[in-house]
């Protein structure tokens, strides 16, 4: 039995079906609404967090490594270890596919931390890997700002990196634990981006998502528009406008 109402002029009447159609889509749209609402809020806690750490430069050692905020800017003195580098896979800039480069870097008293040297293009084929030697790897002094290592959203782009004693390793969406087995040593939490101005490096804009507050609270008034607009639609169509 249908839902019915009737007025003086007008007879409105919809099917159960329509019904719970036009509930589930309201909901559905709703959701992902609230969805793109709290991302928004996520990207502007992540924007402050970013603008706050480039207040200062933080000398980075063993013992404030594991303490220290994302997106802390440091300096830091070592020694890179070339020998065993990876090349983080699926990473496109500019419209083109390539890697990012990750080198070890060894403080004085042992402790690793992971260099993000940045991007380099593709070789060609994926056997054909990219030259990412350095010319320097003398003990230095390097700046950069850490932070996580990226992640994807489906566990299927997650590759670990090969346990053969293949350098550089290729790996995709890896975790620390993850590339502190492959060295078969511990590495600190974060990674460090080098900063743009330091040597041996590649192609270094970093910056946070593309997609920021404004976007996902633009997504979020539109995926609630779609429930209204649902709604006006479902009472439109179901008006009998034949005089009752």
């Amino acid at each position: 039995m249908p839902l019915i109402l009737k007025t003086n002029r007008f007879r409105w009447s919809a099917s159960w079906s329509m019904t719970l159609l036009t509930a589930v889509a309201m909901a559905a749209f709703v959701r992902l609404g609230v969805w793109q609402w709290h991302r928004a809020q996520f990207k502007r806690a992540q924007q402050v967090q970013f603008d706050a750490g480039a207040q200062h430069v933080v000398p980075l050692d063993a013992a404030n490594a594991d303490t220290l905020p994302r997106y802390a800017i440091v300096r830091v003195s070592g020694h890179y270890e070339p020998s065993h580098q990876f090349l983080l896979e699926n990473m496109s800039r500019h419209g083109l596919p390539g890697y990012e480069v990750l080198t070890p870097f060894a403080f004085a008293d042992g402790h690793t931390l992971l260099v993000n040297r940045g991007w380099i293009a593709a070789a060609g084929m994926r056997s054909q890997l990219p030259d990412i030697g350095l010319d320097h790897v003398d003990d230095t002094t390097i700046a950069g700002r850490l932070d996580d290592l990226p992640v994807v959203g489906l566990q299927l782009g997650h590759i670990p990196p090969g346990a053969d004693e293949r350098w550089p390793k290729l790996t995709a969406f890896p975790t620390m634990a993850d590339l502190s087995t492959a060295l078969r040593r511990s590495l600190q939490r974060h990674q460090l981006l080098l900063s743009p101005g330091e040597p041996d490096g590649f192609d270094r804009e970093w910056r946070l998502s593309a997609f920021g507050p404004g976007r996902h609270l633009s997504y979020a008034v539109q995926w609630w528009g779609f429930a209204t607009l649902a709604l006006v639609l479902y009472a439109w169509l179901n008006i009998d406008r034949q005089r009752a």
